[in-house]
């Protein structure tokens, strides 16, 4: 097995809305406004509409669960899930509190996007599996998402 580099992005983040502690963790839902994504076979712009993480925190972690869309640089929609896991060590928390920056490898900090879309350009991403490691900073999170392919 090896990983691929796919592509790379960006989210700009709004403040958090806290729904409270439930029997899980700390729900809260941020949501995104805008960003874009770039890679050899992908290119595009994140759409506000809908694109949110409705994570939920626990002491150590952040249990991510975000849905949002992408539009390419032709016009194409692909819907991208993924759930995650961000270890709040020091220096996240204080990325999230809008004091610093993380960089990738500095936490655990890794996700599992997967994509759908029906336009017969991209089918292709409806059948790969993908890993992501992320970065903070203030009101904004990057991404690296590479394939998972066979040797």
């Amino acid at each position: 097995m090896k990983l691929v580099p796919l592509l790379t992005y960006y989210a700009h983040l709004t403040d958090a809305i806290s729904v409270g502690a439930g029997t899980y963790g700390n729900r809260m839902i941020v949501e995104v406004d805008g960003g874009e994504f770039e890679g050899p076979r992908l290119k595009g712009t994140l759409r506000r509409a809908g694109c949110a993480d409705w994570a939920t925190m626990t002491e150590d972690y952040g249990h991510l669960d975000v849905r949002g869309t992408f539009e390419t640089h032709d016009g194409a929609f692909i819907y991208v899930e993924y759930y995650g896991r961000l270890e709040l060590t020091p220096a996240v928390q204080a990325a999230l509190a809008g004091e610093g920056s993380t960089e990738y490898g500095d936490s655990y900090f890794v996700t599992t996007p997967r994509m759908q879309t029906g336009d017969p350009r991209y089918q292709w991403v409806n059948n790969i599996m993908c890993v992501a490691r992320g970065k903070l900073s203030p009101g904004r999170v990057d991404y690296e998402v590479f394939e998972v392919q066979n040797d």
